[in-house]
């Protein structure tokens, strides 16, 4: 027994067993040539396919639901509102797009590759939702690709606290989760939805199929609609694209523009029919025997240049200069005090609350219909009233201006009259660029901002003190006649709590009476350091003596947005408590008041401009009244004292002139009211008009047109 059951084992050294591994892995391999091979290919794919089951469809599906799931959400959040024709070309759009991310997960062949591939490309889905989010509760606009990445430096330095206030509060939490959802459930139970095996190389190809039709689909209803069809192509802005198409549509068309070539873009020349114009003076009638003044225009030399060049070139030979008028040069020799006033808007002006704004606004030039489009944020509203053109690539058009030749501005145009020139900020002088930017703006003696001299009369606080910035600067430069300064302040900055807002603390007594709620009586408490600093700064100059030689202007950069978490047109709730009445479109948003103000104009009959002006008339109107050389062909905006006719737009293409508004969003001209006689083809030409305009702010920016023009 011990013997029959108890054999013994074989000898085995290590030698013998390498021997063994080496013929194991020695064996002849069957001979394979090149036909053989291709028709085991063809074998393979000629297998008829399993049938499909339910979590077939549902792996096809993911992405695209998931796309849809992100776009409503943000719709939603942004917009308000859900159901309309544009919400069809979203599904569409976003159904299509989602077909690219399943597409992606099918290349690896192994299963777990692919689930990993998934989950990656979910989370990294939910973030530009997430960021656009963010940005539009702080902002009140979307920002396109440009302004997100160049300012996303910016944001996170200056604009800390306010962005752990939107990421930590409660809607925070929830859009976080919400965004989040699809890449938890994933992790959770994303293995079930996978075959055992790669999807078939056909459902692959009908995949790819039905995402080419949804958006040769999409095209199609878009080119159906003449409103959808011009937001989509001759009339693109960020804005309009997304609320229309989705925010990933959006930043494909975003990307498109920045990558195509500008000399396809053409003017539409000789097509517009004129438009009435208005009277030499505001709210008066023509004169029996009108004076002939001469035409605010220079010799150009508008020949040769490259291809863009050429077309701006015909576009201004197009154009029909302004006169000169009797405001011509009322200005000229006087000093100039330029404000951009951090979220300033009219209702700001009170006689009892703020009795220095109210003097200057009614003792001054009175613009009664001024609008201050919200195009970029700060950056973009100072562009607009330096520059007088829109910022068509957002917050990054400003940045530009640091290598464009800055001919036109007022800075340079009073430098070459021998202007002494400053600018200032009482915030980081680094913000924005401006570092890089205002001392390119043709001020003499460039740019003083926190970090490079201001904070000698500032102390840092948040917001700083739009007051301190003044008392500290005007004795370094009131004795340099004439002079010409800029300010951008601050004080005027959310969030206008007593916690979070220094000048709001400051001020709060002096508002707390007031019949509105906290958040408006914060803002309007923020803004007394705005009417303490023109306070002192008129008391200064009389003081001086000089108050009748000296001009001050005040725009605002953008409506107060930092009312409102919200930015959805309709649920404005502290704005329309503010302004008296319920916000529903961009131009009731960002109506406001400018301040032109001079010691010499008190004594005399009040100069009403009530016609509509916004931020890029003020260059080509304070560039007559100081008498100044220059073209006003070559601003998009006007002297208001001119025969031009009035005329206000945005980058979303909504315009109002005064026979009433386009709002472009509804495709609909509402006349000022039912008497008014609106002239044939009045519409589409002034529409031609504006999509003109904001052609030309385009290319004179990305071509540095002053430069041709002037440089020589």
């Amino acid at each position: 027994m011990k013997g029959k059951y108890l054999k013994p084992k074989p000898k085995r050294n290590f030698r013998s067993y390498v021997q063994t591994l080496i013929a194991k892995y020695k064996k002849p391999k069957p001979e394979r040539n090149f036909r053989s091979y291709v028709q085991t290919l063809i074998a393979e794919y000629k297998k008829p396919e399993p049938k499909p089951k339910l979590r077939s469809f549902l792996q096809i599906l993911i992405f695209p639901l998931v796309m849809v799931y992100f776009e409503s959400i943000f719709r939603i959040a942004t917009a308000g509102s859900f159901f309309s024709w544009s919400t069809l070309y979203m599904v569409m759009f976003s159904m299509a797009y989602g077909v690219i991310g399943y597409l992606l997960t099918t290349i690896p062949r192994k299963i777990k590759t692919s689930h990993i591939i998934t989950t990656v490309l979910l989370l990294l889905m939910a973030v530009p939702y997430l960021v656009e989010y963010f940005v539009y509760r702080q902002f009140k606009v979307y920002y396109d690709l440009v302004t997100v990445t160049g300012g996303a430096a910016d944001a996170v330095g200056g604009f800390t606290d306010d962005i752990f206030r939107l990421l930590f509060s409660w809607d925070g939490f929830l859009k976080l989760f919400l965004y989040f959802l699809p890449a938890i459930l994933w992790i959770m139970f994303g293995r079930w939805f996978f075959r055992r095996t790669r999807p078939h190389w056909k459902t692959r190809c009908v995949a790819a199929g039905s995402m080419t039709l949804l958006l040769c689909l999409s095209v199609l209803f878009i080119n159906c609609s003449e409103m959808a069809l011009s937001v989509y192509s001759k009339e693109y802005n960020f804005q309009s694209a997304v609320g229309n198409y989705g925010l990933i549509t959006g930043v494909r068309l975003d990307i498109q523009n920045l990558t195509a070539d500008e000399s396809d873009a053409e003017f539409e020349l000789g097509s517009t029919p004129t438009v009435p114009t208005t009277p030499t003076e505001p709210g008066e009638t023509l004169p029996t025997a009108p004076i002939e003044y001469g035409y605010n225009q220079l010799e150009l030399n508008l020949e040769g240049g490259n291809e863009n060049i050429q077309k701006l070139n015909e576009y201004v030979k197009s154009q029909t200069a302004t006169k000169q008028n009797k405001y011509t040069g009322m200005f000229k020799g006087k000093n100039l005090i330029f404000i951009t006033a951090e979220a300033f808007t009219a209702e700001v002006i009170d006689p009892e609350l703020t009795p220095t704004l109210y003097r200057m606004a009614t003792k001054g030039i009175q613009f009664t219909d001024y609008y201050q489009p919200a195009s970029a944020g700060t950056t973009g509203g100072e562009y607009q009233n330096i520059f007088g053109m829109i910022p068509t690539s957002g917050g990054a058009s400003f940045k530009k201006t640091a290598n464009t030749y800055n001919y036109m501005t007022l800075g340079s145009q009073l430098d070459r009259l021998g202007y002494y020139g400053k600018a200032y900020h009482n915030n980081s002088y680094k913000y924005y660029d401006r570092h890089k930017t205002h001392i390119n703006l043709g001020y003499s003696d460039g740019y003083m901002g926190y970090g490079n001299g201001i904070e000698e009369f500032v102390q840092k606080a948040w917001p700083e003190s739009d007051l301190q910035m003044f008392q500290g600067t005007l004795p370094t430069y009131i004795d340099k006649q004439p002079f010409n300064i800029y300010y951008m302040t601050v004080s005027g900055h959310s969030a206008y709590t007593r916690s979070g807002n220094r000048q709001t603390a400051k001020h709060w007594s002096r508002v707390e009476h007031l019949t509105y709620s906290d958040p408006v009586k914060g803002y309007l408490a923020a803004n007394l350091e705005l009417e303490d600093s023109m306070t002192y700064l008129i008391a200064e100059l009389e003081k001086k003596g000089i108050a009748d030689d000296t001009v001050i202007c005040i725009s605002t950069d953008h409506f107060p947005y930092g009312l409102d978490n919200d930015g959805k047109l309709g649920t404005l709730k502290y704005l329309s408590e503010l302004y008296g009445y319920n916000v529903t479109n961009y131009m009731q948003r960002d109506h406001s008041r400018l301040i032109l103000w001079c010691g010499s104009l008190e004594d005399q009959e009040p100069i009403v401009v009530d016609e509509p002006t916004f931020s890029l008339d003020i260059l080509p109107t304070l560039s007559n009244l100081f008498g100044t050389e220059f073209d006003s062909r070559l601003f998009p905006g006007r002297d208001v004292f001119s025969e031009a006719p009035a005329l206000v737009f945005n980058a979303n293409y909504d315009w109002k002139t005064s026979l009433g508004t386009y709002i472009s969003a509804k495709g609909k001209f509402i006349p000022v009211d039912e008497n008014t006689e609106i002239p044939e083809g009045y519409v589409s030409s002034m529409k031609a008009i504006v999509r003109n305009k904001m052609k030309y702010c385009s290319l004179a920016l990305n071509n540095d047109y002053y430069r041709y023009l002037f440089k020589k």
